[in-house]
């Protein structure tokens, strides 16, 4: 026992071990990128990963070409304890500050390849959303929502990319383009999707009956309407009392070339216009905030926000 102690004291008397155990805890990583992170050679990384891997302090992993390193999650109750208390003096350093912020960059390089070639994959129309706003934005409102009982109204929807993907939770998807053209596409990418009803209609007009639905989508839609207080009066009433309404769309922003380029009437939508509206419309618990920006995202930020439509009172 007094080896083993004696033995990982030894291992830990390294500050630059100690820097990689600390990235290494939270992290599966691979030398490259605990090169980038710690600002070292590659030799000198690849020397203390050694030690650490011969002394069982880090379980390597192979994918691929690359090989990946982990903290172990074998270590004993006493290796425990004194990474503890070594590991409360090496966070507190300026060297493992400036770690931390050095790999949350390499982290997002790792994401961002992966998002590019899924925008590459993409037809056209779903190229340009990625690039714009960063990857399947419009998932980000139902996931804590969605309930297999529900019927779902997706509002412009285009070419019906949120239907399909909500499509396998939900009861039903209704989805209302007023656009013969996205319709077309929609449909083509929903064939064969039998709980998603696809409808041309405007949105300031819906073609669905009042208190019809459970959730009402409205996702990058509401810069192409000339009248949006409209639209999320239409919204509101075919939702269920109880029922919601989520959107996602542009904040306010500078990009004026986007009536030309994508036929925008609006730059963005306020929260005090967007509060107006769903006051307008009895809508009630109003949220409005702002998205995070995608690292790969070029253009405005986005919000998301949501209300519910209250139940009648009792008479």
């Amino acid at each position: 026992m007094t080896g083993a102690i004696v033995g990982n004291l030894q291992t830990l008397a390294d500050a630059t071990r100690n820097r990689l155990l600390l990235l290494l805890e939270k992290h599966e990583l691979t030398v490259s990128e605990l090169c980038s992170a710690l600002q070292v050679p590659q030799s000198t990384v690849s020397r203390h990963l050694k030690v650490l891997a011969d002394d069982g302090w880090i379980t390597p992993r192979s994918e691929g070409p690359s090989r990946l390193y982990r903290l172990s999650s074998d270590l004993d109750a006493a290796a425990r304890r004194l990474w503890q208390v070594v590991r409360e003096e090496v966070t507190a350093t300026p060297a493992a500050s400036r770690d931390a912020d050095r790999l949350r960059a390499v982290l997002a390089e790792r994401r961002k390849d992966s998002e590019k070639f899924f925008a590459t994959a993409a037809g056209q129309w779903d190229t340009m959303r990625a690039e714009l706003f960063g990857a399947r934005t419009e998932l980000l409102p139902f996931i804590s929502l969605l309930e297999p009982a529900w019927c779902v109204a997706d509002l412009g929807c285009g070419t019906g990319h949120l239907s399909q993907a909500i499509a396998p939770f939900v009861r039903e998807v209704i989805a209302v383009d007023a656009s013969a053209a996205m319709l077309r596409s929609a449909k083509a990418r929903l064939e064969g999707v039998a709980n998603v009803d696809v409808r041309r209609g405007q949105l300031e007009a819906l073609p669905l009956g009042d208190g019809s639905v459970d959730v009402a989508c409205l996702v990058l839609v509401l810069p192409y309407v000339a009248e949006p207080a409209q639209v999320i009066a239409e919204a509101a009433r075919i939702l269920k009392p109880g029922g919601r309404l989520l959107v996602t769309d542009l904040m306010p922003h500078e990009r004026a070339e986007y009536r030309q380029t994508m036929g925008h009437l609006r730059q963005g939508v306020a929260e005090e216009d967007f509060r107006e509206w769903m006051d307008d419309s009895g809508m009630t618990a109003m949220r409005y905030a702002a998205l995070p920006i995608p690292g790969n995202a070029r253009g405005p930020r986005l919000f998301s926000a949501g209300a519910i439509k209250p139940h009648r009172e009792q008479t």
